[in-house]
């Protein structure tokens, strides 16, 4: 026969065990979601960097064209930071579309 205090402890166990396997999700499910928002707040700053350094080529251009500058050299910089910027975040682009598809792809 079973004694009602064994039977008591054996539910008690599992209990704690599926307690302890759900927030084990839970932690996991938080960790991915804080890596996932790192890693799109990442992708936001760098969208703003190349914005900011969009704008600073075109209005170094500007200054250039009306003849507010004598130093032509921080128009080549501005340009240059420019496009070194754009070219970076359009690889980054590249690189999570491949992604992309790549996961789209795949046979569950």
């Amino acid at each position: 026969m079973i004694d009602i205090t064994q039977l008591r402890n054996i539910s008690s166990g599992a209990i704690e065990r599926s307690y302890e396997n759900s927030t084990a999700g839970v932690k996991a499910y938080e960790d991915t979601t804080t890596a996932f928002s790192s890693v799109f707040n990442a992708a936001v700053n760098n969208l703003n960097e190349t914005n900011s350094y969009l704008s600073d080529a075109e209005n170094e251009e500007l200054k250039f064209a009306m003849g507010l500058t004598d130093n032509p050299h921080d128009l080549t910089v501005a340009l240059q930071k420019a496009q070194t910027a754009l070219q970076y975040t359009m690889a980054i682009r590249d690189r999570f579309l491949d992604a992309y598809k790549e996961l789209m792809q795949m046979n569950i």
